[in-house]
């Protein structure tokens, strides 16, 4: 019997690959970039199952490339916003992605980037390496307080229950606005207090993104909501870059109008190094590593390889994104 045909669009942890090479007749693309468009629609073409990362598209022309054999894309990620689900399902593909793996970690990187937002870390270890540090000094690179002053949380799904967690241990005042009502436990746990966002961000000294990407929430921090927020607070986002309007940053950090930003997700992405906003020291970009720890990185592996692995089989995903594909 012949092995599914499956392809890889990068290399990822063994923890999740090993099984995948073993049991299926895999092509793995082994650059660090992800593979050209022309290459990816030529490499899907008659495979069982994709494995994809939030870098491929996968539309109706992919659908069509790889043809009607198949079964499943599994996406390493938790969001899947590049993959048109709707179209996966016409066709009866399969769609899975990697949910919940990833919450504690993407919140440990979130308040990293508060933390180090605050205290200025970015700029004191510049400050050093070009050879400005000769004294102490009353007035050098000051920073607010991280304890004892009031995040506003916007998107208030498992991660950013999680940062408020942080929060708390930081004494924190926890505000957040979600779409759809939280549990009454969770808030007095939490001690959080839901505020549309007119109210929360006035009263927020750091704000902190953790919505998905949709039609409603992109472009949802633009000139107008900076213009709501104190002109000390500072901005965390590690949901998806397109939720803050890039343009609308730049001016808002160049004039003032808030202090400071920290970005794990940019628009675009990634940001190239001629970017307003690299060269701005009250900004902080990182490329993207909310979930870069070695186990959260291996979960995630073993999660796409199960769902892949479930597809070409003909099973149910582990965690399918489209279960109605099994009416």
């Amino acid at each position: 019997m012949s092995r599914p045909r499956v392809f890889v669009t990068r290399v990822i942890p063994d923890e999740g690959l090993r099984p995948i090479v073993e049991t299926c007749d895999a092509t793995v693309w082994q650059d660090e970039l992800p593979p050209p468009r022309a290459e990816l629609l030529r490499a899907v073409q008659g495979c069982d199952g994709i494995l994809t990362l939030l870098t491929d598209r996968v539309d109706d022309e992919l659908l069509d490339a790889a043809g009607p054999q198949l079964r499943v894309v599994s996406n390493f990620a938790v969001g899947y916003d590049n993959v048109d689900v709707p179209a996966c399902t016409a066709r009866g593909v399969a769609v899975g992605n990697t949910p919940g793996v990833l919450t504690e970690t993407t919140a440990d990187l979130a308040f990293a980037l508060l933390m180090a937002a605050a205290r200025r870390l970015p700029e004191s270890e510049r400050y050093v390496q070009e050879g400005h540090w000769r004294t102490w000094g009353p007035l050098t690179l000051l920073g607010p307080d991280v304890h004892g002053a009031t995040i506003g949380i916007v998107g208030f799904g498992r991660i950013g229950q999680a940062v408020a967690r942080r929060a708390r241990g930081f004494g924190m005042t926890v505000l957040y606005q979600n779409r759809s009502p939280v549990d009454p436990a969770v808030e007095a746990e939490l001690g959080a207090a839901g505020l549309p966002l007119e109210e929360l961000l006035p009263r927020s000294d750091f704000v902190s993104i953790h919505v998905s990407l949709s039609a409603d929430t992109r472009g949802l921090i633009d000139a107008e909501k900076l213009a709501w927020m104190k002109p000390t607070a500072i901005l965390v986002n590690t949901s998806r870059g397109p939720v803050v309007d890039s343009e609308a940053l730049v001016d808002a950090l160049r004039r003032g109008v808030i202090a400071g930003a920290a970005l794990d997700v940019t628009d675009p992405e990634p940001l190239p190094a001629d970017h307003p906003l690299v060269g701005l020291d009250n900004c902080l970009v990182v490329p993207h590593i909310a979930s870069a720890s070695f186990a959260t990185r291996d979960r995630m592996a073993a999660m796409a390889a199960a769902n892949l692995l479930a597809g070409v089989r003909g099973e149910r995903l582990p965690t399918p994104v489209n279960p109605e594909v099994y009416g």
